[in-house]
Formats: C-alpha cells, structure tokens, sequence
C-alpha cells in the first residue's frame, strides 16, 4: 500500500492512497489542478482514480470535488448527511447523482483490493468520518477533524501500519492569537480540532509495533508551526515510552502546499 498527502492544512486537504489494482483520494479540499498536478508527482495518472472518499462536507475538503468527479465520472463515497451538505455546497457546482455512493459508518466496503471501514468522528459537520483502509494485511488509517477522540475511534485505527492523523494546533498559539474568541472557542471544543498535546496522546493509544510511517496533518497556518508540531508530538511520544528502539517507525510533517514523504508498506 501507498499513502501520501498531496496538501494538508487548514487551507486544504488531498490524501492519495494506492496499491496494486486500486487508486483512490482521500477528500478533494484543494483545486483540482492542483490535485492533477500532485498526482502526476506521483507518477499517477489522474485516469487511474477508482473514486474519492470524503470524511466531510467543509470547504477545505471538497473545494476541487465537483471538478474531479464532473472530469473523470469519479465515485464519491461518503455518508448520506454529508452529501445532501455537499449538493447543498453551491462552489462545488453540479455532480451528476448516480456518482455518490452512500456508506455507512461500521459497514466496510470495497473499491477493488482495498477493504475500507469508516468510523463516525467528533467535529462540527453533517457526519463526519475517518477511514480505515487494508489491503493484503497492511492497514492506514486517516483521522482528522476531531475536537476529539473516544474508544471506537482508538480500536478501528490502532495496529495500523501507517497513520495519517491531525496535529491542528498549538494552544497557547492559538490562545494568545488573532482568531476572534468564539472560533478559538470552536476550535478548542470536542467538535473543533486536536491539538498537537492531545494528537500526541491520541497517537500513544494507537501506535503499535506494527506501525511503520506516522504523518501530522492538517496543521493551522495560524496556529502551529511545522518543529513545533513535531517536537511536541515526539517528546510526548518518548514520555509515553513509545520509543525509536521498540517502536520503529518515522515520524513526518505532512507539508501543507505540496506532496509529502511517500509511504510505501508491502508486507507480501
């Protein structure tokens, strides 16, 4: 399996999941040349998609959905609640009905060798997900836009191989910052975002000797910085006694305009 982020940020967000017979995305948060354009970075081809899954309806998720879908006939997956939210979604533009596919959190589906499970989540949209994803015995798990996390969410996403999970911000920054109080307020909720302390402690409960590749994601620009998040999460993660010598796996930032490190895991 392959995973990777093509953007990630509160500005927008585009995670590329591969393996030998399927490619998919994980939201569509960011133009759709742009989303063209990191694929090919990848050295794939945009025609090879085999759909889109969304976790949820804000714009920093969808923003190049309509685009994707209307150009290449992609399957959307996603909840019911969050497509009548992205039909409703008037910059989206029109997306032909036959084209969504409605899941249902705790009910896996396939898109040809990926098995793939979704998991209802905490945040301020219609029913926002996160999505674990497996293919011959090599599990992702991508967990954002959580204020924050509960027991079912820990139990579908630890053993993963690789982790694809929000680092949003630092506290203080955001305590002290420009943001006016009630979206600090928002965004420090269980239906807001995780910060780079509670990610640490959320990632401590899932990591495993089986994880491999570990990325921080959709990290504010207003709010938290690349070292930062890292060496919050890292420090903890040794506190915790998740430790390089027993634990062997790498740490990344997922970059915010730009694709990130590859992950790449084949365990056949």
């Amino acid at each position: 399996m392959r995973l990777t982020s093509i953007a990630s940020g509160s500005s927008g967000n585009c995670i590329y999941v591969g393996s030998d017979e399927a490619n998919i995305l994980v939201d569509a948060g960011i133009s759709g040349k742009r989303i063209e354009n990191g694929l090919k970075a990848l050295s794939v081809d945009p025609k090879s998609l085999d759909g889109i899954l969304v976790t949820h309806e804000h714009a920093d998720h969808i923003a190049g959905l309509g685009v994707m879908a209307r150009r290449y006939k992609l399957p959307l997956y996603m909840t019911e609640e969050t497509a009548k939210a992205v039909i409703h979604t008037k910059s989206v533009g029109k997306i032909d009905p036959d084209l969504f596919e409605m899941i249902r959190p705790n009910h896996p589906f396939k898109i040809k060798d990926l098995s793939i499970d979704a998991t209802s989540i905490w945040h301020d949209a219609a029913d926002p997900v996160c999505y674990s994803i497996e293919c011959k015995g090599v599990k992702a798990s991508v967990a954002t836009d959580m204020g924050n996390y509960h027991e079912e969410i820990v139990e579908k996403t630890k053993d993963s191989d690789i982790l694809f999970v929000e680092a949003n911000h630092d506290i203080n920054m955001l305590q002290v910052g420009p943001y006016p109080y009630y979206l600090k307020q928002r965004i420090l909720s269980n239906r807001g975002h995780l910060s780079n302390d509670r990610t640490a402690q959320f990632l401590g409960d899932i990591i495993s000797k089986n994880t491999r590749e570990v990325f921080l994601g959709h990290l504010s620009k207003e709010n938290n910085y690349s070292e930062l998040a890292y060496e919050t999460v890292r420090l903890s993660l040794i506190e915790q006694g998740v430790l390089p010598d027993e634990f062997h796996f790498h740490l990344q930032v997922a970059k915010r305009d730009e694709v990130s490190g590859l992950a790449v895991i084949d365990k056949e």
